[in-house]
């Protein structure tokens, strides 16, 4: 599950019980012990990319005003 932070910034959460806490070593929820499907990996992968990149336009943008 993909949220957004006040900030706009996107963060992974369990599916399972919403934790935000994961074990990167083992992959999964600190909270519930759930693993982390490869899938919310990319797809939260995908979120940061345009995060990233929907900053840079902001920033890009603010720099020639």
């Amino acid at each position: 599950m993909i949220f957004h932070n006040p900030a706009g910034a996107p963060e992974l959460a369990c599916d399972q019980c919403g934790c935000r806490w994961f074990d990167r070593i083992s992959g999964a929820c600190y909270e519930c012990g759930t693993a982390v499907p490869a899938e919310a990996v990319a797809e939260f992968e995908r979120a940061l990319e345009a995060f990233a990149a929907s900053r840079t336009a902001v920033r890009q943008h603010t720099a020639h005003d």
